[in-house]
């Protein structure tokens, strides 16, 4: 059985091991290493990386039947003996999020009573899933300031093995259907926090950096926490002061004054909205007027066609409106563009005339089958069609019309 020498030193990165087995696995070349500081996938922590003989490792598991730890390497190692190195940036920055996962999830059950049910270290952020739904803003502020007093005290933080009676109450996710070790192996976080553990750690809670809860979020029957830890927490502050910096640079305010100016940019918004509508109806009242006027009779049918640009705002359900008021008035709009609109409507006493079969035969000649409505107003579109295009298209369902 492979020694799993990362239990007992987390920060050792450089060593020599012996190849033991050589298999294939994933459709990869993998090894069994007779000692390894590699970190095996396992509790909601990822595998650690690097390289074992000049070879990339591209993940690390312990085999279901035997749980011996399988390296799975980027090409075959041909070398009975090997030099290994662990990615370290990638081993510190799990043992930052792993330890910063105890010391959260004992601040939420002292501030909240809230247990860890649930825990993932991801790429980009963290979650613990709590057994409490209801945290609001004050309880996630006081558990992230207490957990971040105890990053800041620099407590020592150290592991070692409990014998079945010893271990009886301490707390666990869930038992573990597996043990690599001679007893449960339980992390200490000095004076805090003490639970069942067999991921990668900091000596002291200092080496943390700082825990920063990003989001909260209904789950299931409790709530997922988002935080990040260390570089991360860095990288996540860096990020957001360039936004803000850059927003109050553009807003003229200072950074404290953002929100306050966006909320006036939103109400500005609001009621530029309200009059663009008003004033599009009016513009659409008199768009109605002049291509009525314009519009010839034939047969007791006024037939308005209408291609508008993609730059003109007229709504053209209002514009369609307005125009099939007037009796006998058949209207034929389009709208180019990316993607471009069709209104088609009569007036209710046109019985005669279906728009929705019109409106298929045009949609058709443009490519397309996505529209409907009623018999006296359908409209569809979806499609990119340039304004030559769409002229046509209605200038021969005009022609339609009159045959």
């Amino acid at each position: 059985m492979t020694h799993r020498l990362y239990y007992d030193d987390s920060y050792t990165i450089r060593f020599e091991a012996h190849v033991v087995q050589r298999l294939e696995s994933q459709g990869r070349p993998a090894v069994v290493l007779d000692r390894t500081y590699f970190y095996p996938m396992g509790g909601g922590q990822p595998p650690d990386l690097g390289v074992i003989g000049g070879i990339d490792v591209l993940d690390v598991y312990p085999r279901e039947d035997d749980h011996e730890v399988i390296h799975v390497l980027a090409a075959p190692l041909n070398h009975d003996t090997v030099i290994c190195q662990v990615d370290w940036e990638r081993r510190f920055d799990h043992m930052q999020h792993h330890t910063g996962q105890h010391i959260l999830t004992r601040a939420f059950i002292e501030i909240a009573g809230a247990d860890t049910v649930g825990f993932h270290l991801g790429e980009e952020v963290v979650t613990i899933d709590l057994d409490r739904e209801a945290l609001d803003e004050p309880v996630l502020q006081a558990a992230e300031r207490l957990a971040n007093q105890i990053v800041l005290e620099n407590r020592p933080v150290t592991a070692r093995l409990l014998g079945a009676n010893e271990a009886a109450d301490i707390r666990m996710r869930k038992t573990p259907d597996y043990i690599a070790t001679d007893g449960l192996r339980v992390v200490e976080v000095d004076g805090f926090d003490l639970t069942a553990c067999g991921g990668t750690h900091v000596a002291r809670t200092g080496e943390i950096g700082q825990i920063k809860v990003l989001r909260a979020q209904k789950h299931r029957t409790g709530a997922r926490i988002e935080f990040v830890c260390g570089w991360r927490a860095l990288r996540d502050y860096g990020t957001k002061h360039s936004i803000l910096s850059a927003l109050a640079a553009q807003m003229t305010v200072g950074f404290w004054e953002v929100g306050d100016a966006v909320e006036r940019l939103r109400e500005d918004r609001k009621s530029a909205e309200k009059r663009l509508k008003l004033l599009g109806a009016e513009l659409a009242a008199y768009r109605a007027y002049t291509l009525i006027e314009a519009a010839a009779e034939h047969a007791g049918k006024r037939i308005v066609r209408c291609v508008l640009t993609a730059d003109e705002t007229i709504d053209l359900r209002a514009l369609a409106n307005h125009l099939v008021e007037r009796p006998g008035v058949v209207a034929l709009l389009g709208q180019a563009g990316e993607p471009a609109q069709i209104v088609m409507a009569c007036h209710p006493g046109l019985e005669d005339i279906d728009m929705r079969v019109l409106l298929a035969q045009v949609l058709h000649t443009l490519g397309s089958n996505r529209g409907g409505g009623r018999r006296d107003f359908a409209q569809g579109g979806g499609i990119s069609a340039p304004y030559e295009a769409l002229e046509l298209a209605l200038e021969q369902a005009a022609a339609e019309l009159l045959t």
